[in-house]
């Protein structure tokens, strides 16, 4: 493996620099015969960081994020040694959750910025932290473990979580996460992607196509930077910064033969 001459394929800076930490996370694993993982993903770098190991053919990896549905996961490396089974029994190692239980008077009040908010104001780098899952008493919040400590310590010193209860739990224990949507209709051109992508986050579609472009758009969880692709029915979209949404149907047509769809959006 020449990391240079991977490196050379990236035309971004913060994607060679991912790509740089990913390869030596990889190499010291299996140099230090030692577990060893990034952090926390997106969707744009997952995408990025799984080409890259299909490309070189790594295969003592995973990538986990704290249940199946996880949206932003990490990527552990182990060596050659060691079974997939083992990695996985000792997910506690790498991360775990900080459940926040609201007092009464606050509790259904609050939403996933809030508590995203929260740990920014106390410095805590957005990598270092994995799904937030909101519920009505409160919420669970993935951390690795070389930041559970200093939020544990910190976290009551702000006032919007001043009076709650903090607590660690184990992965496992992760609050099962409530799937809330609800329908829409767009009505559109074309099923172009530029154009659906417009409509779901309500923007020009030249602006549409900036957002593409810049790869901030997933189809079935691919990251996609034709703006011409065309949807169908049953297509997933995740705009970053809007939300997620699924194509259910193209009912029909307006008189101007314009398209009207039926989206399911991920509240």
């Amino acid at each position: 493996m020449n990391k240079q001459e991977i490196l050379k394929k990236y035309t971004k800076e913060e994607d060679r620099l991912l790509i740089a930490k990913v390869l030596d996370k990889m190499e010291f694993a299996k140099s230090k015969n030692k577990i060893t993982n990034t952090d926390f993903l997106d969707l744009y770098q997952k995408n990025l960081v799984q080409k890259l190991l299909n490309s070189i053919k790594c295969e003592n990896y995973l990538f986990f994020g704290g249940n199946d549905q996880a949206e932003r996961e990490l990527v552990i490396f182990y060596p050659e040694k060691l079974e997939k089974q083992f990695v996985e029994k000792n997910y506690n190692n790498i991360m775990q959750i900080i459940e926040i239980i609201l007092p009464n008077e606050l509790q259904g009040s609050y939403t996933h910025r809030d508590y995203l908010g929260g740990l920014m104001k106390l410095g805590i780098k957005r990598e270092k932290i994995g799904d937030i899952i909101v519920f009505n008493e409160g919420a669970n919040i993935i951390v690795l473990n070389e930041i559970l400590d200093f939020v544990n310590g910190n976290i009551t010193s702000l006032t919007r979580f001043s009076k709650s209860l903090i607590q660690t739990k184990k992965i496992e224990e992760l609050h099962k996460q409530e799937i809330k949507t609800e329908e829409i209709q767009i009505i559109v051109s074309s099923l172009r992607l530029d154009n659906i992508v417009s409509e779901l986050a309500k923007t020009s579609r030249t602006k549409a196509g900036e957002v593409i472009n810049s790869g901030r758009v997933f189809v079935n969880f691919e990251n996609v930077i034709k703006d011409s692709k065309t949807i169908k029915e049953a297509d997933i979209i995740t705009i970053r910064g809007k939300g997620r949404f699924k194509i259910l149907e193209v009912m029909g047509n307006t008189k101007k033969g314009r398209f009207i769809v039926k989206v399911e959006k991920y509240v």
